[in-house]
């Protein structure tokens, strides 16, 4: 039987938003609010992890190793499920110099609920692909045996578990978007998605490498491409966690508008690139857009 944390939960609200920016456009806007699914382990979060979570209790695991940088909302979201279950947790986080440093609030967080922090060069960090190299992180970590969730919780498992965030959509809207860290999320949701529907995905990241881990993941999960799925880049204003004057006046004045908080890394420049694309014309009038809102400040 399931951990009372993984028993499936009832679908997330969604709600409408009368902004006059898509209205003005003939497009509908929906918040998805997936940030409500679970108190502590919010959107995509608990969607990728808890598949994962019991694949590692079935197997015996009693601890978990996972890989972020330093405001890694998946690191987070890991350390919190390890306390819930009872789970020990690792985290090898990029950037050594960060090592001895006080640790931000996201860090702090994460180690107040239990987590070890093992701070690695960037270089060590992106050579964790290999599996030599991974073997000898894990072992320095202490962490050789526990089971390993990769990078923003993105695998197979996960997929299926963002699947299920697509089929809570069918028949409610003509796009879904969502804010792309390891492209976990944008993988599964659009296999879930029905004919007709497509998802849309908003690289946080510079370096448009997002397509080919898509594609590498859909291939690992289902054995090819799933559903209609499209990028639209160059909304990651400057990078991962970057969060210049305009984006965080933009994230102010939405969530003023629409009552709830917007968190900053991801679904503000999710928010933006909407607004941005419907300005622009993008969606044709009459089109109903979903934004799938995956995490809270």
């Amino acid at each position: 039987m399931d951990h009372p944390e993984l028993q499936a939960r009832p679908a997330s609200p969604l709600v409408e938003a009368l902004d006059e920016r898509f209205a003005a456009h003939g497009v509908r806007l929906l918040l998805k609010r997936d940030d409500l699914v679970h108190p502590e382990l919010p959107g995509n979060k608990w969607r990728k992890l808890a598949p994962n979570l019991r694949a590692a209790l079935e197997a015996g695991h009693d601890r978990l190793v996972t890989f972020g940088g330093a405001y890694s909302n998946h690191l987070r979201a890991t350390a919190a499920a390890g306390r819930l279950l009872g789970l020990g947790t690792v985290a090898i986080v990029r950037g050594d110099e960060l090592a001895g440093r006080p640790l931000n609030d996201s860090l702090a967080r994460c180690a107040a609920d239990g987590m070890r922090l093992h701070f690695v060069s960037r270089s060590r960090y992106r050579a964790k692909a290999d599996p030599q190299a991974l073997a000898l992180l894990l072992d320095e970590a202490g962490a050789s045996g526990a089971y390993v969730v990769p990078e923003g919780g993105s695998n197979a498992l996960a997929l299926a578990g963002c699947a299920e965030l697509g089929r809570e959509l069918h028949g409610r809207t003509d796009v879904a978007a969502v804010a792309c860290g390891t492209g976990g999320t944008l993988a599964g949701l659009a296999a879930g998605l029905a004919p007709g529907q497509r998802a849309l995905g908003v690289p946080v990241l510079a370096g448009g490498f997002l397509s080919a881990e898509i594609r590498s993941l859909q291939a690992e999960a289902y054995g090819g491409p799933a559903g209609d799925w499209s990028l639209a880049e160059d909304f990651h204003h400057g990078g991962y966690a970057r969060v210049p004057a305009a984006l965080e006046s933009f994230a102010a004045d939405f969530a003023s508008r629409h009552g709830f908080p917007v968190e900053r890394i991801y679904v503000a420049k999710l928010l933006w690139a909407l607004t941005a694309l419907t300005e622009a014309g993008t969606f044709p009038p009459g089109t109903t857009v979903t934004a799938v809102i995956t995490g809270r400040p």
